[in-house]
């Protein structure tokens, strides 16, 4: 345990001397949040709170891809030498792993309160039941994302490969999870994607706290885009959490796994020409 606590520090201490990245991630949501306000005044037909629909979608997404891009923090790691001073110091491979694991996930949550913060500014409003609630599924997504994220790290074993795959991967699935357009305005061919990306379930419970929508039936939830009826099957929001539940399960027995067994003399790092 004191090995994934000094882990989780030391990246913590990166992570807030590293302000321009913190910056851009800000600045990046807020854009985010800017040009698709325009389009969901157009297209979120019958909600009663498209802004706050359009700013739990982003604060969600952002966890999501933090956790992910953190990740390549394990690869600046090996180029550096820091890798390689741990490895051969009495500490498990098991407690790297889980302590990278939990510095990205950490560090994605912080950066999730942050947008949060910005949206209380512009009129979200959450007490503090639903506040914790939101907190634990952004505990959930930072760990499977940033589980997933390190397992394609130790297995592509190449930054270049790594951010390719990141980009190729992440951005379509983020555009078809419901997180910055609503499900229900999607064209018919694309939702058997919606309804097998991970996103989807994530953003779908995420904003079913959010925006406190408990009391409404499943033809509403279905209707709002937080609940999907799969040719008479409702899949409920906390189907989905359950749903992302056992992806973080798998996807962390995997990244340990890996991790405990890969050849980090192998990685390759892309080093811009001077």
């Amino acid at each position: 345990m004191r090995a994934i606590k000094a882990i989780l520090v030391r990246n913590l201490t990166n992570f807030t001397r590293d302000k321009m990245r913190l910056f851009f991630t800000i600045f990046m949501s807020v854009i985010f949040l800017f040009i698709f306000s325009f389009v969901m005044k157009s297209t979120a037909i019958g909600l009663e709170q498209p802004m706050n629909y359009l700013i739990s979608g982003i604060i969600i997404m952002t966890v999501f891809q933090s956790a992910l891009n953190n990740s390549m923090n394990i690869l600046e790691d090996i180029s550096s030498g820091f890798m390689k001073e741990i490895l051969v110091s009495p500490i498990s491979r098991w407690e790297i792993s889980i302590g990278q694991i939990f510095s990205s996930s950490v560090v994605a949550l912080l950066q999730g309160l942050i947008i949060i913060i910005i949206g209380l500014f512009m009129g979200l409003n959450i007490d503090l039941l639903h506040f914790m609630e939101m907190l634990g599924v952004m505990i959930l997504v930072g760990i499977t994302f940033s589980s997933i994220g390190l397992y394609l790290a130790t297995l592509t074993k190449s930054s270049t490969t790594f951010q390719i795959m990141i980009s190729i991967v992440a951005m379509p699935l983020t555009f078809l999870s419901g997180a910055y357009i609503p499900t229900t305005v999607m064209p018919s061919f694309l939702r058997p994607i919606v309804y097998i990306n991970p996103l989807t379930y994530t953003t779908s419970i995420f904003r079913y706290i959010t925006l406190k929508m408990e009391g409404l039936s499943s033809a509403e939830l279905v209707k709002a885009g937080v609940a999907f009826d799969i040719h008479g099957f409702i899949i409920m929001p906390y189907i989905g959490l359950l749903i992302i539940l056992a992806i973080c399960i798998i996807f962390f027995i995997l990244c340990v796994s890996q991790f405990n067994n890969a050849d980090f003399s192998k990685v390759e790092i892309y080093k811009r020409s001077q």
